[in-house]
């Protein structure tokens, strides 16, 4: 079974593998393209629920006196 060291030991190797082809910008754009699409497989399978997500940002903060 692969496990989550896997997965980031191979976005290690391939973040490095693209920094050298190209150059570290875009590279970076790289690994932000890979989380965009991470989080859209998320919502599309149900995982991730965006108005939880929206709820979570506009609750007002709680005052711990």
């Amino acid at each position: 079974m692969i496990t989550l060291k896997h997965y980031l030991g191979l976005l290690g190797f391939l973040f490095v593998a693209a920094w050298i082809a190209f150059d570290f910008g875009r590279a970076v754009l790289c690994l932000v393209g890979a989380v965009v699409f991470y989080l859209i497989g998320e919502v599309v399978q149900g995982e991730l629920d965006l108005g939880e997500m929206q709820a979570r940002i506009r609750r007002p903060p709680s005052s711990s006196r």
